[in-house]
């Protein structure tokens, strides 16, 4: 039997620089390079939760809320939101900081899907995910929701079928 973790067992906490080459004609960091820091850092949450290879499903919810410029401080935090049978949510944040002026700002944050696989690259059972906090809760229970939407918007699932999103609009 597979144990189960908790969200904090999966935090990672990631920082980088931005530098030159990180940056367009505005110099703001470019988003893909972002995206790039991301999926870094939410692969290896997922794999602290599943202690597997993982490799990235699904990328959605990614908010640019504010740019980052050159030389801040990236401040990147993510762990698993929830475990599904071989799949795994993870909710990344990102933060910018500006050292000099001593200001940080939430610049953005995402949702990404990561399925964990063997040695054989199938996909393999992953830990169940026991919530602790309010937000670690919330985020639980949306998980499903927007795995429906994610499986709809695929048509992996028909939109009938995804009830926790049906369950939203009928009483």
């Amino acid at each position: 039997m597979i144990s189960s973790k908790t969200p904090n067992d999966s935090l990672t906490n990631m920082t980088e620089i931005v530098l030159p080459n990180d940056t367009n004609t505005l110099n703001n960091l470019m988003g893909g390079r972002l995206l790039h820091w991301m999926d870094i850092a939410s692969a290896i949450a997922a794999q602290k939760h599943s202690n597997c290879i993982v490799v990235t499903a699904a990328v959605d919810s990614v908010s640019f809320k504010e740019p980052i410029k050159l030389g801040d401080v990236v401040n990147i935090k993510a762990w698993v939101t929830r475990a599904f049978k071989s799949s795994m949510e993870v909710f990344i944040e990102v933060w910018a900081e500006n050292i000099p002026r001593g200001e940080k700002i939430k610049c953005n944050d995402a949702y990404y899907t990561f399925v964990a696989l063997d040695s054989r690259n199938k996909p393999v059972a992953v830990p169940e995910l026991l919530p602790q906090t309010a937000e670690e809760i919330e985020k639980f229970d949306g998980a499903l929701r927007r795995r429906q939407l994610r499986l709809v918007m695929a048509s992996k699932i028909k939109p009938e079928d995804a009830v926790e999103l049906k369950n939203l609009f009928v009483k």
